[in-house]
């Protein structure tokens, strides 16, 4: 029985017009064997809740370097429970303050990524949420 793909949206919420690291962070997830779904620049909250449902995704990756990242990112994370999607890990990169990145860990996302982050690091981690797999 061949193992399950595991499903990545890739996102670049609001209107930061930088997506090398989203692009790099699609580019390993895939190379790791995931299926991975890149919405493109300047998606709303709502357009990424909408994709992360009609894709049917095990993760949602965000990518902001904006500075919107208390903004953006609890409103994804509403929708997508609102969707009934909790079951649905979300997680960050981009430059976030620590102090953030505490704030957005307590309100349940996965993980929060800054430059520089190894890709090892976060496939692993995501590997583990989603499969349930001992990270190495």
């Amino acid at each position: 029985m061949a193992e399950r793909k595991i499903r990545v949206l890739v996102a670049k919420p609001g209107l930061d017009g930088h997506d090398r690291g989203a692009k790099v962070v699609a580019r390993a997830l895939r190379d790791a064997g995931m299926e991975v779904i890149y919405t493109g620049l300047r998606q709303t909250p709502e357009m990424i809740a909408e994709a992360a449902l009609q894709e049917d995704v095990d993760a949602v990756g965000l990518s902001i370097l904006s500075g919107a990242h208390m903004a953006l990112v609890p409103r994804v994370l509403e929708l997508i429970r609102a969707n009934g999607q909790g079951g649905v890990h979300v997680f960050v990169g981009g430059i976030i303050p620590e102090a953030d990145a505490q704030a957005l860990l307590d309100q349940g996302i996965l993980a929060v990524y800054g430059p520089g982050t190894p890709s090892s690091k976060y496939v692993n981690e995501i590997r583990a949420a989603v499969l349930g797999e001992v990270v190495a």
